[in-house]
C-alpha cells in the first residue's frame, strides 16, 4: 500500500536553496525529489553505522596506549 507524500515546511539557507534549484534544473528532478533522496541518504548511512556498532558490540575494547604501542611497533605511526 502506498501512502500519499506528506508536506512540510523547509526553510533552506538562500544560497542552498538556489543551489538546490539549481541542481534540481540541471538534473531534471524537483528540489523535492533531491531532498527526498538526500534525506534517504542520511538515515541509510546511520542504519548503517549503527548496524556496524552492533556487529562490533562484543569486541573486546583496547586501551589507547595499548593501540599506540602497537602502531609503533608495526611502523605505522
Amino acid at each position: 500500500m502506498k501512502t500519499s507524500p506528506k508536506r512540510a515546511t523547509i526553510y533552506f539557507d538562500p544560497d542552498l536553496h538556489r543551489a538546490l534549484r539549481l541542481k534540481a534544473a540541471e538534473t531534471d528532478q524537483s528540489v523535492s525529489d533531491l531532498v527526498n533522496n538526500a534525506v534517504k541518504l542520511s538515515l541509510a548511512e546511520d542504519v548503517e553505522d549503527l548496524a556496524a556498532f552492533a556487529a562490533r558490540a562484543h569486541e573486546p575494547n583496547l586501551p589507547f596506549e595499548e593501540v599506540l604501542k602497537d602502531l609503533r611497533q608495526r611502523g605505522k605511526i
